[in-house]
């Protein structure tokens, strides 16, 4: 690459005043300037587009892995399903242990619908009395008048 100290940078500046004239010397420097940040931004464009397509063949090969990882699984449990349902033909058959047939589907039991009905004097006596004072639930209503006249601050002389 191009090594540009400050001594090669002060003899580009004294050559390009000198060629140019102090006149046009600040248009063409911006113009450059312009142009060097628009060749910046078109490397770092360029680098990020490398970089997204490395990620994505990266992500390509990750899919493929883990696609066939999910396909060995899936024949590992087709195979165990195969040999377990063999298993159960046979003992259906009773070509295995030679008894009898066995019942592979047992009927479902569902007990019959009953209303739970009102418990309401397990509901009125299920919390003590004591208990509720004790921790500050209301055992009374008040009505708001009364709660007013109760809960009012005292006016002290």
């Amino acid at each position: 690459m191009i090594d540009l100290g400050i001594e090669k940078m002060m003899v580009i500046g004294a050559v390009a005043l000198i060629v140019i004239g102090p006149e046009k010397l600040p248009r063409v420097a911006r113009t450059v300037g312009t142009l060097m940040g628009k060749a910046q931004r078109y490397v770092a464009d360029v680098k990020a587009e490398v970089n997204r397509s490395i990620e994505l063949e990266e992500l390509k090969k990750m899919k493929e892995q883990v696609e066939s990882a999910a396909r060995d699984v899936e024949t590992s449990i087709q195979a165990g399903a195969s040999n377990i349902q063999r298993e159960l033909n046979q003992a259906a058959a009773g070509t295995s242990t030679g008894e009898a047939a066995l019942p592979l589907e047992t009927p479902i039991v569902v007990p019959e619908y009953r209303h739970p009905g009102k418990k309401w004097r397990l509901k009125q006596g299920a919390t003590p009395h004591w208990y509720k004072a004790r921790n500050g639930i209301r055992t009374k209503a008040l009505s708001g008048a009364a709660r007013v006249a109760r809960y009012r601050p005292q006016k002290f002389n």
